[in-house]
């Protein structure tokens, strides 16, 4: 009978957990909409911005005057990877998958004699770099007080970026965070944002000649912070998607396999039931046969 009551004590604890997995997949399922539209809604200003940007920096002449954020600091010694998780837990490999990206970079970087340093953005990435690189870590920026990281968050980042890059602490930054395909599918993305990576965009694809009004060295310095708080903004809002994609997934899985559990544990506890029963009649007729 022990062994009844602890089956019996076992399968409702696996109901009670199944209510919350199931709870917590249908809040991830809402809050998912409104993430990815907001997602969906701010990629192509993100990635138009980073072609004209990118267009820009392939045409201007870069001297020592020329901003950081464009120019670099003219080494390529010192990496920053600024590595962005989310500060909640509960869903699946996201963060695993951010984390890991940021660490085979960092191998291969340290693997060709570079410096390379963090700036961790979020919870749940962070103890995972302090084990493998505990004195590397030049800063953590915490989002666990807000409900959501969005544009102030992301603009107090690339200042704290642009401050860095000024004392010389870096050299090249490396933004890391999950770009949301579908619910099922987030891809951990790498993006160098400091200095500006030079590229054909669309003004040259158009092959025409191209004014700058006032000119090229005022329109930079108004576009490039704008630039580094937008790609920072867009990978908060790309991390937010992708979490809450990973979350429903996770616990859609999470809610199948308690139920299955229950459905196990249930025909246990049927059959023990069954053989309990049967053992104690078994008893019950040899007594009175004994009489």
């Amino acid at each position: 009978m022990a062994n009844l009551k602890e089956l019996k004590d076992r399968i409702g604890s696996v109901k009670s957990t199944q209510k919350i997995t199931k709870a917590k997949q249908m809040v991830a399922a809402a809050k998912l909409r409104r993430a990815q539209m907001a997602a969906e809604a701010a990629r192509p200003y993100a990635e138009q911005m980073e072609k004209v940007m990118g267009n820009l920096a392939s045409k201007v002449t870069v001297d020592e005057n020329s901003s950081k954020l464009l120019a670099g600091t003219g080494k390529n010694d010192t990496h920053l990877l600024v590595v962005a998780t989310s500060d909640r837990g509960l869903c699946g490999a996201f963060n695993a998958n951010i984390v890991k990206e940021a660490k085979a970079k960092a191998e291969a970087l340290l693997t060709e004699g570079k410096t390379v340093l963090f700036y961790m953005v979020g919870r749940k990435g962070l103890p995972i770099i302090k084990r493998q690189f505990p004195n590397q870590i030049l800063k953590h920026f915490d989002t666990s007080a807000v409900k959501a990281p969005g544009f102030d968050e992301a603009k107090a980042i690339a200042l704290e970026l642009t401050d860095l890059i000024e004392d010389g602490k870096f050299d090249v930054a490396h933004l890391f965070y999950g770009k949301f395909k579908s619910a099922l599918v987030q891809e951990p993305t790498m993006q160098q944002i400091i200095p500006i990576a030079a590229q054909e965009g669309t003004v040259a694809e158009a092959g025409g000649a191209v004014d700058y009004e006032p000119d090229e060295e005022e329109i930079l310095a108004e576009l490039l912070p704008r630039n580094l708080t937008t790609q920072i903004f867009g990978a908060l809002l790309e991390n937010m998607a992708s979490e809450q994609g990973a979350s429903m997934t996770a616990m859609d899985n999470a809610t199948r396999n308690a139920g299955e559990l229950i459905d196990n544990l249930t025909i246990i506890y049927n059959r023990s039931r069954q053989a309990a029963i049967t053992t104690e009649l078994i008893e019950i007729i040899a007594g009175a046969e004994a009489l």
